[in-house]
């Protein structure tokens, strides 16, 4: 192995230039500042001197487009300590350091065998790239001091102002809040929550109500803030504003609502609400915008995990709704969608409801094996329980509808072994009308099947 110089440290600041400020790139090369000297660079940003970090800038910019020439041919990462070898290419150098301990003695680039074991330190290429990356973070630094100071001016504003300002302060806050995770911060740091959710309660406008949601769902909300938001009047409008609102608002109040309720095991009254209910199913069944089905479909399963409430759920008729949306659902939305019917058929209503609706076994037999192996255990159980309910009649139409078949597929498959006893009982539930060889007719089986 070659002997190697010992790096420098990937953190180290150089000079780029006189009076410790960051140059620009093209400056730079053409003043030929850039080229010896060690040193610290100093950033002048204000009043505040600071010495800044590569690895640091890199790691909070790690989001910006990076010239091509800044990107190690290895890792793609940006470099922060760049080594050339004798081929003219440069890496960063703990990159082709591990390359050489691999055994190669090769340029990764052109696959040239090396002449030339040696490895330099492209000081240049650093500065470059240590210039670059300052002058980008001071920016960045800079528009996120002139958001801050955004923030507190709304929120300076929202405390008096009524009417049309109000709703225009509310809408650029949305815009900042939804645009910058400082926003978020600088809020929460300075009584923003408890100032947004004073907007809310029974006389506010729904433009209003539809604004300071649209904030607060971008928001890391404490316990005191949920706590707050949990009242009645307050729920009530969430609820009315669902209802009423865009399709943007509609989804940013489903999720306000999740986030209110996730890890509660008290309070779930709240979600009782027929009115809630309607709406979610409204959205559930929009097609037309997926993002919405998804979120209601979200917190419903919520809902649904209540046992108390999955009478609420069924009195309203979601099962029928349910099912028919199942052909038309993606993959995350459709075992959702078959969790909420799975712990709605633990009820007897719900079972019922089930077995009434005509879409249900055949819409859930299509689904076995078809989607991912959660998916066939909550379909399993629906149809489990819908059959045992009452088998005469359901299990000839399940057999219509080529269950069995799917089941055999579920007991040769390398699936759970419970999903495959599951599939053995409701199997042996479907031939119970049947002969063997009129049973093996209807089915429609192959040879290997049989």
């Amino acid at each position: 192995m070659p002997m190697y110089q010992p790096s420098r440290g990937r953190g180290e600041e150089y000079d780029v230039g006189g009076g410790g400020q960051v140059l620009d790139l093209e400056t730079a090369v053409k003043d030929g500042i850039l080229g010896g000297g060690g040193g610290v660079v100093i950033i002048h940003s204000g009043a505040i001197e600071k010495k800044l970090s590569l690895k640091k800038m890199i790691e909070e910019l790690d989001s910006i487009e990076v010239p091509s020439v800044f990107i190690c041919p290895i890792s793609l990462e940006p470099m922060q300590d760049p080594v050339t070898l004798c081929t003219g290419q440069t890496y960063e150098r703990s990159n082709i350091l591990k390359w050489f301990s691999l055994g190669h003695f090769t340029c990764p680039t052109t696959m040239q065998e090396l002449w030339d074991d040696s490895i330099t330190p492209n000081n240049t290429l650093h500065q470059l790239i240590y210039s670059w990356f300052s002058q980008k973070y001071l920016a960045m630094k800079k528009r996120s001091e002139d958001v801050q100071g955004r923030v507190l001016e709304i929120l300076e504003t929202l405390k008096k102002v009524k009417g049309e300002t109000r709703v225009s302060a509310l809408k650029e806050l949305r815009q900042v809040v939804t645009a910058h995770d400082s926003a978020k911060k600088t809020v929460a740091e300075n009584s923003g929550v408890s100032l947004i959710t004073s907007l809310l309660g029974p006389f506010t406008k729904h433009v209003v109500a539809s604004e300071a949601i649209g904030i607060l769902v971008h928001l890391d909300l404490n316990s005191d803030g949920k706590a707050n938001l949990m009242q009645p009047n307050k729920i009530s409008l969430m609820v009315d504003t669902l209802n009423e609102g865009s399709i943007d608002t509609k989804i940013n109040c489903t999720k306000l609502l999740e986030m209110l309720m996730e890890g509660k095991d008290s309070e779930w009254e709240v979600l009782s609400s027929l009115s809630l209910l309607v709406g979610l199913l409204r959205l559930i069944k929009d097609k037309r915008h997926p993002n919405g089905v998804l979120s209601g479909l979200r917190l419903l399963k919520l809902i649904s995990s209540h046992e108390s409430l999955r009478n609420s759920i069924v009195g309203i008729g979601a099962i029928p709704q349910l099912v028919e949306v199942l052909p038309n659902l993606n993959a995350e939305c459709l075992e959702l969608a078959l969790v909420i019917l799975e712990a709605l058929s633990t009820l007897p209503e719900g079972a019922l409801a089930l077995m009434d609706c005509r879409s249900t076994i055949p819409n859930v037999v299509k689904l076995l094996m078809k989607v991912s192996e959660s998916c066939t255990q909550f379909a399993l159980s629906i149809l489990g329980a819908v059959c045992k309910l009452a088998p005469e009649k359901c299990a000839s139409v399940a057999v219509e509808a080529g269950l069995a078949a799917k089941l055999l597929l579920v007991i040769q498959s390398g699936c759970n072994p419970v999903l495959k006893q599951r599939s053995a009982e409701l199997l042996k539930l479907c031939s119970l009308n049947y002969s063997e060889t009129m049973f093996i007719s209807k089915c429609r089986l192959t040879k290997t099947m049989q």
